[in-house]
């Protein structure tokens, strides 16, 4: 039995990748499909925030969760004026609505 639902990993590709990508890997108004060679870049981090956003965390939980994952574990840090809070907060708040539509919450 898996501990993860079935979400499809390219819907949270679409999110991951144009709402968030922290290190920007992506060249502007390109597609994560066309470089496969870092296209799962983030999927741990977007699978384990769809996972926790369909089980038990708020929005806000989610938002702070890539928050961290970009300042500390990715070692990006916050530069002045940084929009890592905005962008993780828009990837939780489409992941999370994309959780919703999947499960018909």
């Amino acid at each position: 039995m898996s501990m993860h639902p079935s979400f499809e990993i390219s819907r949270l590709r679409d999110i991951g990748w144009g709402a968030w990508d922290p290190i920007c890997i992506l060249p502007s108004g390109d597609s994560w499909e066309r470089h496969p060679e870092f296209a799962d870049e983030y999927d741990p981090y977007l699978m384990e925030a769809a996972w926790r956003l369909s089980r038990d965390w708020s929005v806000s939980e989610a938002a702070e969760y890539l928050a961290l994952i970009e300042v500390e574990h990715m070692g990006l840090g916050l530069p002045p004026g940084s929009s890592a809070r905005a962008r993780a907060e828009a990837t939780a708040k489409a992941i999370k609505l994309y959780v919703d539509n999947l499960f018909g919450v």
